[in-house]
């Protein structure tokens, strides 16, 4: 078998030159604004998130084996070294399924990128306001596009596109902040990408998938601290025909289409394709959630009117949120579509206080669950990566009513874009858990004012507590 040993990477340099050449004027004003109400978002996720179990036991580990005393650990008194800050504080934003998600490409984006950048804040004295958005712009431009590029049979296949594609946005986020050229950033993204990993069975219970997001961002941060120091990585870690990002997390070559890395980069912005979330759950569960809100909005019913209801979805959102459900913990419950539909039907709602260890055991929920089907269609996953969270909702009730809505995008989705006011109440119920409400108002307004900061490093002292 020959294998490929040409170098050409026209697509990771093509990503590496936009990478290192962004500047601060180049970015659209309502991009700007966009990414602070995204970052904005992900802050509050975090420190949500500081006093989690799966965070409390990183944060306490890490902290007993790093002596190094450098940077901030969200939500909490500690700090440790640059790279275990990002691990500890990645997972903290992806703490408790609420953070952001890139639907097309398949990420959730701010907890990669932030917890790689805010690190190199502080440890370089005196980055910017303009600077450190600028990196986070360049950060959330990439990973996406590598999700597109792969397409929904990367996650199908097994791969938790979140913790793999990750690695790219943390690297390029990162290269930018330390202002790397694009030799040096290709070095960083060749170095991120062959530490990329994450497997979708941690979705079934496990506490390691919160720790995926941490891990990608660490490693994307490794790139660029190693790059910048002369370490070199896979010059074509993209294109590569043997060993290469794509050809080895694809199950064929038909799978992926490089051309997606590169399209319209300057032009078309990713970010503005990112959701924020309102539901405490998976992304993927949101059009559902958002199609019993609105037939209950019509025709109000309870659970105990409900003889079965049928969820006609893509094979993504079979695999991803329709299995059965069975208790298995907090990650299982929030993954799990069924489990949520029971959960909205039951309280009204589907955000962090619907989610307790005595709730997600609960027997009246499991009972209603079983009433819950989630069905293949395959006209949805023909339409494509955009579409794959697109369902078709049939409530059965017992009066013989039968509802039916279909829903293309959630709300809060890159198509339905919250309001400013809906994310900064999010953000302010969310840090409240760790912070108090002056410094929660210290943190908004330096967030949404982030260019006007002389030094980034700002934003993680005021996520510090006293």
């Amino acid at each position: 078998m020959s294998h490929d040993s040409t170098t050409d990477n026209p697509y990771t340099r093509g990503i590496a030159e936009f990478v290192s050449g962004l500047r601060y004027e180049a970015v659209p004003e309502e991009v700007k604004h966009r990414i602070k109400l995204l970052m904005l978002d992900s802050l509050g996720c975090a420190l949500y998130g500081a006093d989690l179990e799966w965070s409390r036991i990183l944060q306490n580990r890490l902290f007993a084996i790093d002596t190094t005393r450098a940077c901030a650990v969200w939500g909490t008194k500690k700090k440790l070294s640059a790279p275990h800050a990002a691990l500890v504080n990645g997972t903290q934003v992806q703490g408790f399924e609420l953070d952001d998600v890139h639907r097309a490409g398949v990420l959730h984006v701010g907890a990669v990128v932030l917890p790689a950048l805010i690190p190199l804040a502080e440890m370089k004295k005196g980055m910017s306001g303009r600077e450190f958005l600028t990196a986070a712009v360049a950060g959330y431009e990439i990973g996406p596009r590598v999700g597109i590029c792969m397409g929904p049979a990367h996650i199908a296949s097994g791969w938790h596109s979140g913790a793999t594609l990750g690695v790219f946005s943390a690297a390029a986020g990162a290269a930018r902040g330390l202002k790397l050229d694009a030799e040096k950033t290709v070095h960083a993204l060749g170095i991120a990408g062959t530490q990329a990993a994450g497997l979708m069975a941690a979705q079934f219970g496990a506490m390691v998938k919160r720790m995926h997001a941490g891990r990608s961002s660490q490693s994307g941060l490794y790139g660029a601290l190693l790059a910048q120091a002369g370490f070199t990585g896979i010059v074509n870690v993209l294109e590569s025909e043997y060993g290469g990002f794509c050809t080895t997390l694809s199950q064929s070559k038909d799978n992926f289409d490089l051309k997606e890395l590169t399209a319209g980069l300057g032009e078309t912005w990713q970010t503005m394709g990112i959701a924020l979330k309102f539901y405490a759950c998976v992304g993927t569960n949101h059009t559902t959630l958002d199609a019993f809100r609105e037939m209950q909005a019509g025709r109000p019913f309870g659970p105990r009117d409900v003889k079965k209801i049928v969820i006609h979805g893509s094979q993504v959102t079979v695999n991803h949120v329709g299995w059965k459900y069975v208790p298995q913990g907090l990650t299982s419950a929030q993954l799990n579509l069924p489990y949520c539909v029971a959960t909205l039907l039951l309280d009204g709602d589907c955000f962090v206080d619907q989610f307790t260890e005595k709730k997600v055991a609960d027997r009246a929920r499991m009972a209603l669950a079983e009433k819950v089907e989630v069905v293949h269609d395959p006209a949805i996953t023909a339409l494509g990566g955009k579409f794959r969270h697109k369902v078709h909702v049939e409530a059965h009730l017992n009066d013989g009513t039968v509802l039916k809505r279909t829903v293309e995008a959630a709300r809060g989705s890159e198509k339905k874009f919250a309001s400013d006011a809906e994310i900064v109440q999010k953000f302010e119920k969310l840090a409240a858990k760790a912070l108090p409400r002056a410094r929660v108002a210290r943190l908004r307004d330096a967030m949404l004012g982030v260019e006007k900061l002389r030094d980034a490093a700002e934003l993680a002292r005021l996520m510090q507590t006293a």
